[in-house]
């Protein structure tokens, strides 16, 4: 286990419980296509891959023959655990597992599905061409997550912003990186929706438990910003901002 996975396992099985709340992961208009995207028949196997505390694999679960939840963290796991007896769903199963390599046989799945998760992949096309290789021909992937903007300028202050709120964060790639990575890893990909995500300050730190002194930095940060971030991120007096999703559609052959 590498260092930075061993960060990423750290700090938010710390933190779990906060995932299985969080307005941001419980719902939005992204989840909602999602699964209406999904188009499930109670036929299909379905992989929540980098599920975090599982709204994703849950919100599918009733029309699916059975979901896969999978995660590296084990506490996000006991979550998404709590949450399906919680509501009674009997076809959500739960396994360890690291999205760059995952512990499933090949042409096993009719749909992944990962949300909010793949900003924390150090090598994201190596997890892509693993959910190809679990697909069943013809099967499907949907990813949804932040994006970075295309100017550069403004993809950096992102990049630093959530860095310093966790230590364990990659990348938010751009739109135009995901079209490429998509492409690169055998699928045929397209944007199906963008959308603009409000974060409070206060709960986007608190989530996470960013340290107080990464805190402090936050908000000078923010308080700093170029004008043409601070419109760019709509950065508000309190430090709240708004930022930029996208949800993709990539079909396997």
């Amino acid at each position: 286990m590498n260092t930075l996975k061993s960060m990423v396992q750290g700090n938010f099985g710390q933190v779990a419980a906060n995932y299985a709340t969080s307005a941001v992961h419980v719902q939005g208009a992204d989840l909602a296509r999602l699964v209406e995207l999904a188009a499930l028949t109670g036929r299909e196997q379905v992989l929540d891959a980098g599920c975090g505390a599982g709204h994703t694999g849950l919100a599918l679960a009733a029309g699916a023959s059975q979901v896969v939840a999978c995660d590296f963290t084990p506490a996000m796991l006991e979550q998404v655990n709590r949450l399906a007896r919680e509501r009674g769903l009997t076809n959500v199963l739960t396994q360890p597992g690291d999205v760059e390599d995952l512990p499933f046989d090949d042409a096993c799945f009719d749909l992944v599905v990962t949300r909010y998760s793949a900003h924390h992949w150090p090598n994201p096309v190596r997890a892509l061409h693993e959910f190809r290789r679990v697909l069943n021909p013809g099967g499907r992937l949907l990813v949804s997550d932040i994006v970075a903007p295309e100017s550069p300028a403004l993809d950096t202050f992102l990049q630093t912003l959530e860095l310093l709120r966790d230590l364990s964060h990659v990348r938010d790639h751009r739109v135009s990186e995901w079209i490429d990575m998509l492409n690169q890893a055998g699928f045929r990909a397209k944007v199906d929706m963008t959308w603009r995500l409000p974060l409070n300050f206060d709960a986007w730190v608190t989530r996470i438990a960013t340290p107080e002194a990464y805190v402090v930095a936050l908000r000078l940060l923010l308080a700093d910003a170029p004008s043409e971030a601070r419109s760019g991120f709509e950065i508000q007096a309190d430090g709240s901002f708004t930022l930029d999703g996208a949800l993709f559609l990539g079909a396997r052959d």
